[in-house]
């Protein structure tokens, strides 16, 4: 697997302005909902002045307030009638700017741009240059199964969904004691900075799947016509293309998944919501098969000379995403910053 789950780097660094207002659920600016709530104005409504009541006599008491106002009448419902429709509660979380973040050593990126995408662990021919993911790591998530498709978590490609996720701190920890099982011995011995953090979003990978799926079905339409074989007797390939995520480590026997359109959006709206922000750091997203580096949009890199090696690797193949450095994504959540 390219990527899994990096602190010796300068800490005096440039050009990472862009990404200083990123909150904890990965939006930069203002665009999360949750972190950043909109203030809704209401418009004044003018107040009537009410005139006190004419007395008809003498007798007649004035309104106070221990005179209960008179109750308005129960609408009466009719027997057969429909019951009225609730309107359910439209959330306001827009998870389509979530980001999503891939890990990989710097020693694999040539190799994956000379492909061009991401592949899934279950794809790959040859093993990468630096693996990040512990031979036990690698057999549990075979085994592992996507509820809703039942396919192996192998055959997905995974992001976190934070760049201080719980596994990407085990690597850039210094500690002996925060070794993570999950990873392999090259990942515990590398620095911060020999990583490189492939960036995307969620709308940017659910269009590109959309996108690819329909090429793909096209393509065998078309093959079909040219080779004058009967509709009926050609087998409609399957394209995977949904997204999905999950509430924790895909290969954890209690962890949930989301893995249709709707129960993904709602994993991730229930991820964000969450008050101290814990599950979110050890969720994923997964992605099937293979993900187009045309659907990665920034590669975040620790300092200046990280950022200079990648763009000297970028210049040999056709994808030019925004190479930006930025140290907090680095350096331990124990550092101070």
């Amino acid at each position: 697997m390219h990527s899994a789950f990096p602190s010796g780097a300068s800490r005096v660094t440039k050009g990472f302005s862009l990404l200083d207002d990123e909150c904890i659920h990965g939006l930069e600016g203002q665009l999360c909902a949750l972190c950043f709530p909109k203030i809704i104005t209401e418009p004044l409504i003018p107040v009537k002045k009410t005139r006190a009541p004419k007395l008809s006599s003498l007798r007649d008491p004035l309104p106070t307030a221990a005179m209960p106002a008179a109750r308005t009448a129960r609408p009466v419902r009719v027997a057969g009638a429909p019951r009225p429709v609730r309107t359910e509660k439209v959330s306001t979380d827009n998870v389509d700017e979530q980001r999503v973040y891939h890990l990989t050593h710097i020693s694999n990126l040539g190799a994956i741009l000379q492909d061009g995408r991401l592949l899934a662990n279950d794809a790959l021919t040859a093993r990468p240059t630096v693996d990040i993911s512990a031979p036990g790591t690698r057999d549990l998530r075979r085994a592992a199964r996507v509820s809703g498709d039942g396919r192996s978590v192998a055959e997905y490609v995974p992001f976190f969904l934070s760049p201080n996720a719980t596994v990407w701190e085990s690597v850039r920890a210094e500690a002996a004691e925060a070794a993570d099982p999950r990873l392999a011995r090259d990942a515990h011995g590398s620095e911060a900075f020999d990583f490189v953090m492939l960036v995307s979003t969620v709308k940017k990978i659910n269009d590109g799947m959309a996108e690819r799926a329909a090429a793909e079905i096209v393509s065998a339409k078309a093959r079909v016509d040219e080779a004058q074989i009967d509709p009926a007797e050609e087998a409609v390939p399957f394209v995977a293309s949904v997204i999905a995520v999950t509430n924790g480590d895909a290969a954890g026997a209690l962890t949930r998944f989301g893995a249709t359109p709707a129960t993904a959006e709602r994993m991730l709206q229930t991820l964000r919501a969450e008050a101290d922000g814990a599950m979110i750091l050890e969720a994923e997203l997964l992605v099937p098969d293979a993900v187009p580096m045309d659907l990665i949009t920034l590669i975040g890199v620790c300092n200046d000379n990280v950022r200079e090696t990648v763009r000297g690797i970028l210049k040999a193949s056709s994808y030019q995403p925004k190479v930006a450095v930025y140290p907090p994504w680095f350096h331990t959540s124990a550092d101070p910053q």
